[in-house]
């Protein structure tokens, strides 16, 4: 998948604003590198208790631009794209450098969608498929990041699989 961008003010609050602020004033070596690897960290647990699992999981956080890089193996094309979710919806997270592969013969990427003001699931189901009905299979695709069909947010990147 290569890079991806994420608004970096939208997503999971998992890291103080506090820290980064921190950072901002005094961004002395020692204090970029520990919110980085607290970050990386946070991200990371973060993947685990959505209950993806990748071999040699390894996110790594560069603080001064926002990025996270992460790689190791998946277990399939699903469980990647997830896990690029996982690390990109983070609030402080402007991209995504995916350096993932996946254990079993790829399947067809899904496309992406980044949520706008005024859109709901039965809307983008529409744009993608046609048919607003099929809302159902957006919602399963991104969970467990998404816990109700109604709880999108402007901003939030979403998985939009092949039918």
């Amino acid at each position: 998948m290569g890079l991806l961008s994420f608004f970096k003010s939208a997503g999971e609050k998992l890291f103080g604003k506090k820290e980064a602020e921190a950072v901002a004033a005094a961004p002395t070596p020692e204090k970029v590198a520990d919110l980085s690897r607290t970050a990386g960290q946070a991200i990371a647990t973060y993947i685990g208790a959505q209950g993806l699992k990748v071999d040699g999981l390894d996110v790594q956080f560069d603080a001064p631009s926002a990025t996270v890089t992460v790689s190791g193996v998946a277990a399939d094309q699903e469980t990647k794209e997830k896990v690029v979710l996982c690390c990109g919806n983070v609030d402080g997270v402007a991209a995504v450098n995916d350096l993932l592969t996946v254990a079993t013969p790829p399947a067809p990427e899904s496309q992406w969608h980044t949520v706008v003001s005024g859109d709901n699931l039965s809307k983008i189901a529409k744009k993608f498929y046609g048919d607003a009905n099929k809302y159902p299979v957006i919602f399963e695709a991104n969970k467990p990041m998404l816990k109700h069909p109604d709880k999108i947010y402007p901003g939030q990147l979403l998985r939009i699989p092949p039918l």
